[in-house]
């Protein structure tokens, strides 16, 4: 270590450098009291937001909001932290009144080192991350407690009104879009039931209403030829046997009558018969596109039922949104308003700086001393050489000789 060997020669040291020492601390003082000077205190203000859940479960009411509440809140801060929303708040609580020449860029910039939003994650329910957020804190730092607090409970408020305009958004997308697919596939099943209507004109084949009510009647007509052929076949059963009397005679020419009066009605039945059957029947191409006609309209028929399930759905969403009844932030913790700034006092930078000033001087006094090391003492000699001086000879100063000869 040079000449240093103990505690005395450290003092010896700083004797022989305290003009070295002092004017480095004296320096460094100094510029830590312009740099305190330079520095601002700044105001710290929190405001948490809780995410409340809806108050009717989605099991019951499905929401139309899709995505999970950790990617929302990062869609809202990012329309929040956006550069016309940033001056907009700026402009709102006057925050740079006192600098009027500054930049728009300068002033997003500021803004955006100054207001943080973090998102606190709840619970998981099992082993999956579902990305649903419980809290949102929003952090703003100023150079004044009453901006400090207006800027957090502002961005507070906007965050709210965003998560809350853009729910109601995209509840009214949701049922617009619905709305338009349920006219749409209404009008489609009227075009398709207006075609096959046409087509069945054009083939002569009845409406499925109609072709219902002639096999009906086809059905019953059926019946009453089968109940005149069983009356016919008694009167014939009792016209083949050979009379015997007059009566029996008389019965067979009674039985030649019914059989001839039955015969006509059996005409008058059979007539008709024959149009409904030619009426109801088609050709296997025809059947087959009237089979194809019905799926498709089937098919329609129930995307038409769903769509109208799914816009009644939708209009219920919207509803609790707009009542305010589903997922919504709410304000758990206000932004207080701070009484201490959490920048360090300008006192605290001045004493380490001085300090650290006094602590460079001893170390700059140190490294001259171990740049030319010279021994001044016969302990140092001794530690040197392992030799201990015979005689030490004192340093005598030539100015106080002078001063007592003067005295003398």
């Amino acid at each position: 270590m040079g000449s240093i060997y103990s505690i005395g020669d450290v003092f010896d040291m700083v004797r022989r450098r305290l003009a070295i020492i002092l004017s480095v601390a004296i320096l460094g003082t100094i510029l830590s009291v312009l740099f305190a000077l330079t520095q601002q205190h700044l105001y710290l203000s929190t405001e948490v937001l809780q995410l409340r859940s809806p108050k009717i479960a989605t099991s019951l009411t499905p929401s139309t909001v899709e995505g999970s509440s950790a990617r929302r809140l990062q869609f809202i801060e990012q329309q929040v932290m956006s550069r016309g929303a940033l001056l907009d708040a700026a402009e709102r609580l006057n925050l740079f009144t006192d600098l009027p020449n500054l930049e728009d860029g300068k002033k997003v910039e500021l803004l955006r080192r100054s207001v943080e939003l973090h998102g606190v994650a709840a619970a998981r329910e099992g082993f999956s991350d579902d990305g649903t957020v419980s809290l949102l804190r929003i952090t703003a730092t100023w150079d004044s407690p009453e901006a400090a607090q207006n800027l957090a409970r502002d961005f507070s408020r906007r965050t709210q009104e965003l998560s809350i305009d853009s729910r109601l958004e995209q509840s009214l997308e949701a049922v617009r879009y619905f709305e338009l697919r349920e006219a749409n596939l209404a009008a489609e099943v009227d075009a398709l039931e207006t075609e096959i209507a046409e087509y069945r004109a054009s083939n002569d084949i009845p409406a499925p209403g109609s072709v219902a009510a002639a096999q009906r009647e086809i059905e019953r007509l059926n019946q009453s030829l089968l109940s005149l052929d069983r009356e016919m076949i008694t009167l014939q059963a009792r016209l083949a046997r050979t009379p015997q009397t007059r009566v029996e005679r008389r019965e067979q020419d009674e039985a030649r009558e019914a059989i001839a009066r039955l015969t006509e009605e059996r005409k008058l039945i059979t007539a008709p018969l024959a149009e409904l059957q030619s009426s109801i029947a088609a050709s296997p191409e025809i059947e087959l596109q009237l089979s194809r006609f019905e799926l498709q309209l089937s098919q329609l028929r129930d995307q038409l039922q769903a769509a109208r399930t799914k816009h009644k759905e939708a209009a219920i969403a919207h509803d609790l949104e707009a009542e305010k009844q589903s997922e919504r932030l709410t304000v758990l913790e206000p932004a207080p308003l701070p009484e201490y700034p959490y920048t360090s006092s300008r006192k605290k930078l001045v004493i380490l700086g001085s300090f650290g000033s006094l602590l460079a001087g001893l170390f700059l006094a140190f490294l001259l001393d171990l740049r030319r090391p010279v021994i001044r003492t016969a302990a140092q000699m001794e530690h040197a050489i392992g030799l201990r001086p015979v005689v030490t000879i004192p340093e005598i100063d030539p100015r106080a000789r002078r001063r007592k000869k003067k005295q003398r």
